[in-house]
């Protein structure tokens, strides 16, 4: 278990983070959201004993990061905005070094360093100097370094900044196989990746927790939650005539698409394809919303904001 306690972080008179507290249990995997400057790097560093609190403390397996840094360490694997190396040795060179650091019994280096190397892909470059790869590659050599010790926690900022769609989703199936018995933190702008890989989300601004839900639960406050999407010939008119149905609370038109706003969780789809059968309206495009988690998101973060 990671627990967070009243965690804060202070810069002058500037807080960074603002009294953080939260636990996170094996299994989970918690998206940490917020905007630019909004603390998620700085509880991070705070969690994994890189940067000391202003006041507050946190336990990784009961361990205090403040009183015993190093033993907390020893059960996190990290990846820190930037993934910092170095640059001069090649990635197995690296790996082997990293698995060094971690205490990895000599005798099992070369097969901790070879599933790293596998599980990330990393074998067609692994006698390049680090220096010389594309950012994508540094990033899953940032990634191989986290894994290399099988943590029971990986704490990872950013985990698929700079790779293509085709490794952000080998990233993201590796992410899931780790979950099932790992704690897994992850720092994300793109919310994209919050649905695919994470079943905890937390949204913080200005340092302080102002959401936590799972990604279901916060698209569910979505305003386009059970909403109706369609794109139809002579859409103002459309959009008139639907607007009188009980089951309609408000209609919007925004760059041709018309949407449909529920008086009530239930009935709007049915009534709305109802309508469009008995109007014989040509309609191109038509489906149900779950709800959009960057509207969410936006909402939160700009009340907190302007409050």
């Amino acid at each position: 278990m990671i627990e967070a306690k009243s965690l804060c972080k202070s810069y002058g008179g500037f807080k960074a983070v603002d009294d953080l507290s939260f636990t996170v249990e094996a299994g989970q995997v918690l998206g940490f959201l917020g905007p630019n400057g909004a603390g998620k790097s700085t509880t991070m560093k705070m969690l994994t004993g890189f940067l000391a609190p202003t006041s507050g403390t946190a336990l990784v397996n009961d361990i205090d990061v403040v009183e015993q840094s190093v033993a907390a360490r020893r059960n996190i694997g990290y990846l820190p905005e930037g993934a910092p190396s170095y640059g001069e040795m090649t990635v197995l060179q690296f790996l082997t070094f990293i698995a060094h650091a971690r205490a990895i019994a000599k005798s099992e280096v070369p097969e901790s360093v070879e599933n790293a190397i596998r599980k990330l892909n990393l074998t067609g470059v692994k006698h390049q100097p680090i220096e010389t790869l594309s950012k994508g590659f540094k990033r899953r050599v940032g990634l191989a370094q986290a894994i290399i010790h099988d943590p029971q926690i990986l704490i990872l900022d950013e985990p698929t900044d700079g790779l293509d769609p085709n490794q952000k989703r080998e990233v993201r199936g590796l992410i899931r196989a780790m979950a099932k018995d790992k704690i897994i933190i992850i720092s994300t702008h793109i919310l994209e990746e919050v649905e695919a890989v994470c079943n905890r989300v937390m949204i913080i601004a200005e340092g302080r927790l102002l959401a936590d839900d799972s990604p279901q639960g916060l698209i569910k406050r979505s305003r386009y939650h059970n909403a109706v999407s369609l794109v139809v010939e002579a859409p103002e008119k459309v959009a008139s005539s639907l607007s009188e149905l009980p089951q309609v609370a408000k209609a919007e038109l925004r760059e041709g698409e018309l949407t449909l706003f529920p008086t009530a969780d239930e009935g709007l789809f049915e009534a709305v394809t109802a309508a469009i059968g008995e109007n014989h309206w040509q309609v191109s495009a038509l489906r149900l919303e779950a709800g959009r988690l960057d509207e969410v998101f936006h909402s939160i973060t700009r009340k907190e904001a302007s409050a």
